[in-house]
C-alpha cells in the first residue's frame, strides 16, 4: 500500500489579515478545505474573540497547527512558561497537532536551565511544539537558530523546525544554506514567495518569486506538511486557493 501524501496546508494569515479580522478563521478554514487543502494553521493574531471561535474552529477537524507570536524565551533569556503553557492550552482546544513559536530571547547561557524545564514539561504532552525562524535578528538567523539546536541537543530536547522561505530574506540570509543547515530537523514547511522593492522585501505567491523557490523545496524533507504562507487574492478566491495548491502538489510529486 502506498504511502499517504504529507499534508498540504493553509496558513490563514494568506487570506489578509484585514480580510480574515473582518470574516473569520472559521470562513476561511471552510473556503481552504472547499478547495482541497489537508487542514489549517489557526493564527493567534487574527482571533476576534477566542471564546466563541475556538469551539468552532476545533469542530472542523481542519486544525493542524496553531501559530502563537508570543516567543518562549524573554528578552532576558527566561523561558516564558505562562506562554508556553497558554500556547499548548489554546492548541488542545483546538485539535492542533503542533504549537509553532519561536525562541525569542533565547541566550545559549542564561537559558540553559530553561531547556531542561522545556523537556520535562513536554515529556507528557499530546501537542507537539515546533520552531520557527521568524524575521528577528534574535531568534531568526542561522546563527542563532544553530546555536538554539546545539543547546537543545545537549538537554536532551528534541524540538523540530518550522522553516519559513521566506523569513531568510528579511534578515539578509541565504534559504539554500539555511535548508541544507536545517532539513534534518524540518518538521513543517512555510512555502513562500520573495519580491524586493525598494524599501523592503514582500511575499508573494511561488510563480512571482525572485528567489529559487523550486530548488530550496528540493532540500527540504516532502515528506513533512508543507503550508502556503504567501498572499491568496482574487475575484474568485477559491480557485485561486485551488491553483495554489495544485502547484504545490505537483512540484512536490516531481521533486
Amino acid at each position: 500500500m502506498a504511502e499517504a501524501a504529507a499534508p498540504l496546508l493553509i496558513s490563514l494569515a494568506a487570506f489578509g489579515a484585514s480580510e480574515v479580522l473582518k470574516n473569520g478563521q472559521l470562513h476561511y478554514t471552510e473556503l481552504a478545505r472547499e478547495a482541497g487543502a489537508d487542514g489549517v494553521e489557526v493564527r493567534a493574531e487574527l482571533l476576534r474573540d477566542p471564546a466563541a471561535e475556538l469551539p468552532e474552529l476545533a469542530a472542523t477537524g481542519c486544525v493542524a497547527v496553531y501559530s502563537d507570536p508570543e516567543p518562549l524565551w524573554a528578552a532576558d533569556g527566561g523561558l516564558d512558561v505562562q506562554a508556553l503553557e497558554r500556547g499548548l492550552h489554546v492548541a488542545r482546544l483546538l485539535g492542533a497537532r503542533r504549537l509553532k513559536m519561536s525562541i525569542g530571547g533565547f541566550d545559549a547561557a542564561a537559558s540553559r536551565a530553561g531547556l531542561v524545564a522545556l523537556r520535562r514539561r513536554l515529556d507528557d504532552s499530546a501537542v507537539e511544539l515546533v520552531i520557527e525562524n521568524d524575521q528577528t535578528l534574535k531568534a531568526g538567523t542561522l546563527t542563532a537558530l544553530q546555536r538554539f539546536f546545539a543547546a537543545q541537543d545537549e538537554a536532551g530536547l528534541a524540538l523540530g523546525m518550522v522553516f519559513d522561505m521566506g523569513n531568510w530574506h528579511w534578515l539578509g540570509e541565504c534559504p539554500q544554506r539555511a535548508a541544507g543547515a536545517f532539513a534534518a530537523r524540518v518538521r513543517y514547511v512555510h512555502t513562500k514567495g520573495v519580491l524586493r522593492r525598494p524599501d523592503r522585501w514582500i511575499a508573494v505567491p511561488l510563480a512571482e518569486s525572485a528567489a529559487p523557490w523550486r530548488a530550496v523545496l528540493r532540500a527540504l524533507p516532502a515528506d513533512q506538511p508543507w503550508a502556503i504562507e504567501y498572499p491568496l487574492q482574487g475575484e474568485d478566491l477559491l480557485a485561486v486557493t485551488r491553483t495554489e495548491l495544485g502547484l504545490l502538489k505537483t512540484t512536490r510529486e516531481i521533486g
